[in-house]
């Protein structure tokens, strides 16, 4: 499986994975339109150096065998440049009374925009069929090797948004109990009306002031900050890199706004460049490693059981022609799994001993 930047010609492809994906991953709608503007402007931003909030990274992932797209990740470089970002803050209201005896203390949500400015993983999405041998892991992170290669590109501060609690037919709880109230529409639609840019409605329809959850349903107080359970995996995967919850909610579905300082990802701060070199077989005691060439353009990544040696990394002909380069050529890689990460550093303290 490869790694690499979404094409124009990918089109047809990535319009299949958008009917695929169903309810709940907003930003892969199945409209061709949408979906080709957004692959030229990765493309300009791959091939160029633009401003944060104009940059955008769509990856995919191919099949080699059959040349078939498999997923989609992507990033956003910076986020509320051009449109306000909005999110609920979970806070704390204190209410007390000496006298009666009473002491209170109520969750409240507040509307900011306090994320302006991060960049976002986004788009992440994985066809069924293709939901096994570390693939989504693959997926997912390989974001992280691409940051680390290229930080100048990105924001110091990295977020991602997960799909808040809902039911089959894409019933949000959270919504039905506070949106529906302002915006008079179902979940489905607002939460369109804000990906396709009329963000506009939000700061007009959206009450002001702080709202005190306890006014909601138990059902919709019980989604804050939870995500959906197709999603456990991938906020799992995430918080093993270092992302944590620090109180962001979206303002439609309740989902976390996962969060992290960009150095800080286990991927990004493991990272480290080595030389390739050419081998007829995979090393013995090799562990699954995650490897990228260092080109901008033509960025490749796939994963490798592989074992570090000094300053050189072994891999096959198979893995070197798969990220386009020669024995030799740098690579940036790291253990896929922070339990991988830890058997290769022990590895490495043992052969330095």
């Amino acid at each position: 499986m490869l790694i690499r930047p979404m094409q124009a010609d990918d089109l047809p492809g990535l319009l299949q994975l958008a009917e695929a994906a169903g309810i709940g991953v907003t930003t892969l709608q199945p409209d061709a339109e949408r979906l080709a503007r957004r692959i030229a402007a990765s493309c300009d931003s791959f091939s160029g150096k633009p401003e944060l909030g104009d940059a955008c990274y769509l990856f995919a992932l191919e099949d080699e065998t059959n040349e078939r797209l498999a997923g989609i990740c992507a990033i956003e470089a910076a986020v509320g440049m051009h449109d306000t970002w909005y999110n609920y803050r979970v806070g704390l209201s204190v209410h007390a009374s000496r006298e009666l005896g009473i002491y209170k203390r109520l969750q409240t949500l507040f509307l900011t925009s306090d994320l302006t400015g991060a960049s976002e993983l986004c788009t992440l999405f994985l066809h069924p069929d293709y939901r096994r041998d570390s693939n989504g892991a693959l997926l997912s992170k390989c974001r992280f090797l691409f940051m680390a290669e290229y930080p100048e590109r990105f924001s110091d501060r990295v977020i991602a948004e997960m799909r808040g609690v809902s039911d089959e037919a894409g019933r949000s709880p959270f919504w039905e109990s506070l949106g529906r109230h302002f915006f008079k529409m179902d979940f489905a639609r607002a939460d369109f009306l804000s990906y396709v840019g009329s963000k506009s409605f939000i700061a007009e329809l959206m009450p002001k002031y702080a709202i005190y959850t306890c006014l909601l349903s138990e059902e919709a107080q019980a989604s804050i900050g939870e995500v959906h359970p197709g999603t456990k995996p991938a906020r799992s995967m995430l918080e093993s890199e270092g992302f944590r919850y620090q109180g962001y909610i979206d303002i439609f579905d309740g989902g976390p706004s996962l969060e992290c300082s960009t150095r800080d990802i286990r991927a990004v701060r493991k990272s480290a460049v080595f030389d390739a070199l050419a081998v007829a077989a995979e090393p013995r005691q090799a562990t699954l490693w995650m490897v990228s060439n260092r080109k901008l353009g033509e960025f490749r990544a796939t994963l490798a059981w592989t074992r570090p040696l000094e300053d050189s990394l072994p891999l096959t002909d198979t893995v070197l022609a798969r990220l386009g380069i020669a024995n030799g050529d740098q690579v940036r890689a790291v253990p896929l799994s922070a339990r991988s990460q830890g058997a290769a550093d022990t590895t490495r303290s043992t052969e330095q001993s």
